[in-house]
């Protein structure tokens, strides 16, 4: 068996993760790609509210996809597409809770999936400061020229993944994985009408259409609120969280305003296997920053102390990755509240 897999990225139109508007698809043989697929769409009902800030990243708004079929209604052309593939994505907890909470939102059975995350691939074998997709895409070589576009990103995804075999002499997945002491994660097939909603489909159905589709960008946009964040605990990493989560086993530190408060921040952290803690040291690997950080800015140079602590200690050899609270929160699966007066 060769390289094989078939690369996803998803677009959502609010901060619920159920909530795809755009999917692209990368289907790679042998370490080629062979064939490319996309879509646009509207979300599930009730769950297709578009939020501003979703649109300011993406640019798809509710007029781009009216009358395009729902997501319930294409995804078995997307299942047919991806066949039996190994699914790789960027920061797959993402992705592949988006089809699986779509799917329990629309009521509808899907297959399991073995898949690949880049971005714990990424951490393993580049060593960069951040390993957001734009970051990742230039050390593999990869042409990124809009990111956000579905079917960019997925094409991206999957040279990066590429990339990381070529390094590790590796001529399939499996070959990858054992190299790297690694074992293939898998999402488990999903029956409505036997499994229980997932976490943040039972959060944005107990909430309701218009308060569940209120997303992290529209809780970043709240006034901001002066002086020292409280910190809170420090809770012990969960000791039965999954060890394929991106992260598992870290030790996270969060600077800036955020939208969820830190002491949420950190109870989401350890809820998936991290270790937090209150400041930058020999210990920290991730770094969680606020007020609407992205990537780009640790060229530009917008960063709090607590970055720039990081981005010397990153120059010392401390292996240490930036994340914004955007992408943390897709980590983690969950979306902001909106913020209350």
């Amino acid at each position: 068996m060769g390289l094989d897999f078939t690369a996803i990225d998803f677009e959502t139109a609010n901060g619920f993760r159920g909530s795809p508007c755009s999917v692209g698809l990368t289907k790679v043989r042998g370490g080629r790609i062979v064939a490319e697929a996309s879509w646009l769409m509207r979300p599930p009902r009730n769950h297709d509210h578009f939020d501003y800030h979703n649109v300011r990243i993406h640019g798809i708004t509710a007029a781009d996809v009216a009358g395009r079929p729902r997501f319930g209604e294409l995804f078995a052309e997307i299942g047919a597409f991806i066949g039996d593939d190994v699914l790789a994505a960027h920061n797959a907890a993402f992705d592949l809770g988006v089809i699986r909470s779509a799917l329990e939102v629309s009521g509808l059975p899907g297959p399991a999936y073995d898949y690949v995350c880049t971005v714990m691939l990424s951490r393993r074998c580049y060593s960069l400061v951040s390993n957001s997709l734009p970051f990742a895409a230039e050390e593999a070589g990869v042409p990124l020229d809009k990111h956000h576009d579905a079917a960019a990103d997925a094409r991206a995804c999957a040279g990066i993944l590429i990339d990381i075999a070529r390094r590790n002499n590796a001529n399939s997945l499996a070959e990858l994985y054992l190299s790297l002491g690694l074992v293939l994660p898998r999402q488990q097939a999903f029956d409505p009408a036997l499994d229980g909603l997932s976490k943040p489909s039972q959060a944005a159905v107990a909430t309701g259409s218009t308060i569940g589709a209120l997303s992290i960008g529209a809780a970043l946009g709240r006034p901001f609120q002066p002086g020292w964040p409280e910190e809170g605990i420090n809770p012990e990493p969960n000791p039965d969280a999954g060890p394929g989560h991106p992260l598992y086993g870290q030790t996270v530190v969060f600077t800036g305003q955020l939208s969820i408060g830190r002491p949420e921040a950190k109870v989401r952290s350890a809820g998936v296997g991290a270790r937090t803690e209150s400041r930058v040291t020999g210990r920290t690997t991730v770094l969680v920053v606020g007020d609407g950080f992205m990537a780009s800015d640790l060229r530009s140079g917008r960063l709090t102390g607590k970055a720039r602590r990081v981005l010397e200690l990153h120059e010392r050899g401390q292996v240490i990755e930036v994340l914004s609270e955007g992408e943390f929160l897709q980590m983690v699966g969950g979306f902001a509240e909106p913020a209350t007066a």
